[in-house]
């Protein structure tokens, strides 16, 4: 896909630049407890305000049904004064502030009240976009998180005002083309986490574009179930099991080698340093769980995917928030990075789980791109248009 991004606006001195970043970041007694969201809206932000726009950041927080204190972006701004290293100020609220924003300097920043304050927003309500227009020259979508929302202040903007991407947009779109859009073969992708229904549309949108699909997680139980092996008490989707079918089919079919363990963890309770064995797939015990996978079946990916050129990763391969159960992703992560590092492997993962477990690996800084995004990375593996992303396309 072909979009303009903010390298291609013209002269900014005292324009005015609507910014939709995502400042919803978890707040407890007004302290922000992960300022990653505020950290990626720096470059774009930063590099405007440089150039002497007026940088007007535009935000949903939280769900609140009309206005509400207790969602008010005043602390977030604050906080994002904070990691951008220069004064933000904060205006009451997202529209009929033309005067406030008059009265701001030329390089000045500052952020708008929560978007879902008014109900227009989540409505895309048109009158609510031509209120929010009204205080801008430009849009910039800086907010790929937010991105698989077609609400007024993801989408709506980009129809009525001259429209690009920001930094943090431009580099999720660009690993995101290089990972599915147009990868570099062989491609593997790592699917895990609790249940295959969650994941139905990524699984039947990626046997058809990658070459091997590696699963994981509690769905790789229903997987090993719907092949006819017993997985004792483990988290399984019994009912799915024609559904399993049909994608080891169409994965089949489409020249995809599917990845199931053939050696797995268990244990008779889900706890941490339960006591565990490692053992093959059909010796699972009618008392047990299979709660990770085994030493051999790790391996046998990491081999795999030093024959790869791309990989896309999406969800733990087993319970990894409970030691030992975490060692699967860990050590598949670390190969992952590895070759990474070795220039032989592009890696692009993403979803809140999968960051986090990357991250316990020690190795969120060492692949090619980790999304933050949950519901729009997900969409995206899913092969859905996303309408915040679709509204930037060059026409």
């Amino acid at each position: 896909m072909s979009f303009r991004t903010i390298d291609d606006m013209p002269d900014l001195t005292g324009q005015r630049v609507l910014v939709r970043a995502d400042l919803n970041v978890p707040m407890a007694d007004g302290v922000v407890g992960d300022a990653t969201r505020l950290t990626a809206a720096v470059p774009t932000i930063a590099a405007l305000a440089d150039r002497g726009a007026k940088v007007l950041v535009l935000s949903h927080f939280g769900r609140p049904k009309g206005r509400d204190a207790k969602n008010s972006l005043a602390p977030v701004a604050q906080a994002l004064a904070d990691v951008l290293g220069r004064p933000v100020a904060f205006i009451g609220d997202c529209v009929g502030v033309a005067g406030e924003i008059a009265a701001l300097a030329p390089g000045s920043v500052a952020v708008l009240e929560n978007t879902r304050f008014h109900a227009g927003e989540e409505a895309n309500d048109p009158a609510f976009v031509a209120e929010l227009a009204a205080l801008g020259d430009f849009y910039v979508n800086d907010a790929f998180s937010a991105a698989h929302r077609a609400h007024a202040s993801t989408e709506g903007l980009a129809h009525v005002l001259p429209a690009f991407a920001g930094r943090s947009m431009q580099a999720e779109l660009e690993a995101l083309q290089r990972a599915l859009g147009q990868p570099e073969h062989p491609v593997a992708a790592v699917v895990g986490g609790a249940k295959v229904s969650s994941k139905l549309d990524v699984l039947t949108h990626l046997v058809e574009r990658v070459d091997h699909l590696m699963i994981g997680g509690g769905m790789a139980n229903t997987f090993l179930a719907a092949r006819g092996v017993d997985v004792g008490r483990s988290l399984c989707e019994h009912d799915l099991a024609p559904t399993v079918i049909d994608i080891l089919a169409r994965a089949e079919a489409a020249g995809c080698t599917v990845h199931l363990p053939y050696d797995v963890v268990v244990a008779k309770q889900f706890a941490a340093h339960a006591p565990s064995r490692t053992c093959n797939v059909h010796e699972v015990a009618a008392d047990e769980m299979i709660l990770d996978l085994g030493e051999s079946a790790v391996e046998a990916l990491g081999d795999a995917l030093k024959t790869c050129r791309t990989l896309v990763w999406n969800g733990p391969l087993g319970a990894f928030e409970t030691p030992p159960f975490d060692r699967a992703t860990v050590a598949l992560a670390r190969i992952a990075a590895a070759l990474t590092q070795s220039g032989s492997l592009l890696s692009v993962a993403g979803g809140g789980d999968t960051v986090a477990a990357l991250n316990h690996a020690g190795v969120g800084g060492d692949f090619s791109f980790v999304s933050t995004a949950g519901g729009a990375f997900l969409e995206w593996m899913e092969g859905k248009v996303l309408p915040g992303v679709a509204a930037l396309e060059r026409e």
